[in-house]
C-alpha cells in the first residue's frame, strides 16, 4: 500500500491528483511539524499544514524542491528532499505511514540546517496566518 500512497503523494505535489489531500489523508491522520511541539491531529489541520508546506517548499519561485532519496518498506516511506527557501538551503525528510486502505495516517517532517528551518517557519507562519 505504501507504494500507491507515495505515488499519489507525488501526483498531489505535481497538481495531478483529483480529490487532492482529501482522498490521500485518513480522517485521523497525525502531522508532526519540525517547528510545532504538539502533534497536529485530524484531516483539516493536517491539510492546512501540508498545503502551506507545499506552497512554501515546492511552489516557491525558486522551484528547487526535489526528492533525492526514497525508501519504502511495509507501511512506511522515508523521502529525503532538498530545496531553497528565501535563499536558504533546506534539507529534510518526510516520514509517511499509511493504513491498509492506502491513506496516510502519519506524516512527520524533519529538517536541517537551522537557517533553513527558520526561513520555512517564517514563511509557513505567514501562510497559515493568512489562511493558507
Amino acid at each position: 500500500m505504501i507504494d500507491d500512497a507515495i505515488a499519489r503523494w507525488h501526483r498531489y505535489l505535481g497538481g495531478e491528483l483529483p480529490g487532492g489531500l482529501d482522498e490521500l489523508l485518513a480522517d485521523d491522520v497525525v502531522f508532526y511539524s519540525p517547528v510545532v511541539y504538539t502533534p497536529q491531529r485530524g484531516k483539516p489541520i493536517t491539510t492546512q499544514y501540508l498545503e502551506a508546506a507545499s506552497r512554501t517548499l515546492v511552489g516557491g519561485a525558486e522551484g528547487a524542491f526535489q526528492y533525492t532519496k526514497q525508501v519504502l518498506s511495509g507501511d512506511t516511506a522515508v523521502l529525503e528532499f532538498e530545496t531553497s527557501v528565501e535563499g536558504r538551503y533546506v534539507n529534510g525528510v518526510d516520514i509517511i505511514r499509511c493504513d491498509d486502505a492506502g491513506r496516510i495516517v502519519e506524516f512527520r517532517v524533519m529538517m536541517r540546517p537551522l537557517q533553513g528551518i527558520r526561513a520555512v517557519h517564517e514563511q509557513m507562519g505567514r501562510r497559515l496566518a493568512a489562511g493558507g
